[in-house]
């Protein structure tokens, strides 16, 4: 089983070495790049002034975060999600960055820089030369972008989850995909346009067909199998 967290950061500006701040961040979990649908949301009070072009693009203002919980009250929180498990992030030097500043407010260690999976450099990879933004990899993965009128830590997860996704091999949109994890937990990855499970259970008739499929063939691999 392998582990990993896919994080956001929204902020008051670009450089925290200016002073700029977290407002909101959300992380999921993946287990084998699957979401297992636990996630961690922070919306959080700045203290200091959001400016009006910062508030334009994630829709967060002072008056609306006034009352939210500090960072140094949602750390222990944060870091318990985040593990010691790769982080994933869209532009992750820059999420990273901002993580860093607010750690070392609070006298707490830096992000370990080997955690580091950025879905911008995967991009790049992929297709050089082209738009890579989250937008742009949405579109062209064919990700529905329709509730996305502002940057929104959230959801701007579940989107890239479903780009890193692509972006690692890729997943048929609209499949169920089911990954045993333990002998009574399974994960189900549904994501945007959600299905029910339909489990293929062959009948009597169907298994008697098989057994007498094997019979004719000479040591089948599979012989231990359902109609074994």
């Amino acid at each position: 089983m392998h582990r990993s967290v896919l994080f956001d950061t929204e902020t008051t500006g670009l450089d925290p070495a200016e002073g700029h701040r977290i407002v909101e961040i959300a992380a999921l979990e993946l287990i084998n790049d699957l979401p297992t649908g636990r996630h961690f949301h922070a919306e959080i009070d700045p203290e200091r002034d959001i400016p009006e072009e910062a508030a334009r693009i994630h829709g967060l203002t002072a008056a609306r975060l006034a009352g939210k919980p500090r960072f140094p009250a949602i750390i222990e929180e944060l870091l318990t999600f985040l593990g010691d498990d790769p982080l994933i992030a869209h532009n992750a030097p820059f999420d990273f960055g901002f993580l860093n500043a607010e750690f070392s407010r609070v006298g707490r260690p830096r992000l370990d820089a080997g955690r580091m999976i950025d879905t911008l450099v995967l991009a790049k990879q992929r297709f050089p030369g082209m738009p890579n933004s989250l937008d742009a990899l949405c579109r062209r993965f064919s990700v529905d972008l329709s509730a996305r009128s502002t940057h929104n830590a959230l959801l701007d997860c579940r989107l890239l989850a479903a780009v890193y996704l692509e972006l690692t091999g890729g997943r048929q949109r609209g499949l169920i995909l089911e990954n045993e994890i333990g002998p009574t937990q399974t994960i189900v990855y549904t994501f945007e346009g959600r299905r029910t499970p339909r489990p293929v259970v062959p009948d009597a008739a169907e298994l008697a067909a098989h057994g007498a499929l094997l019979d004719r063939l000479k040591e089948p691999l599979w012989r231990d199998g359902p109609a074994g």
